[in-house]
């Protein structure tokens, strides 16, 4: 009998790589007709990726979970709408990596759109 993969794995060990982070949400955020649990599913495994909550600072974790709290509730519309403002305003939103300690060398969007969760 096959044994199958588990794809949230497979993306969570992608996500450990920061340029690889930074595509990831960057396609969320540019997700035209997005769903409600896209964004804080995408922010969640972000956050698994990098350790988890356990390894937030305390400020982090309460970020976090007010972000968590407020993307139950909106599903992200904010954010979105901003992207959209921006996008209308010829301006787009880029989410880069901090420092350049990454031992990722960039596979850019493509690599990404196949770990993107379907909701």
């Amino acid at each position: 009998m096959l044994k199958s993969v588990s794809y949230q794995d497979d993306l969570i060990e992608f996500l450990k790589k920061p340029e690889a982070a930074a595509a990831y949400i960057e396609v969320i955020l540019e997700e035209k007709n997005v769903e409600t649990e896209l964004l804080s599913l995408a922010l969640s495994n972000m956050v698994e990726a990098r350790g988890g909550v356990i390894h937030l600072s305390d400020v982090a974790k309460l970020d976090y979970e007010k972000l968590t709290n407020l993307l139950s509730k909106t599903g992200g519309d904010e954010v979105y709408l901003l992207v959209a403002l921006l996008d209308a305003l010829g301006f787009q939103l880029k989410i880069g990596v901090k420092s350049d300690s990454s031992t990722f060398e960039g596979e850019g969007a493509a690599l990404v759109a196949e770990h993107l969760p379907t909701v």
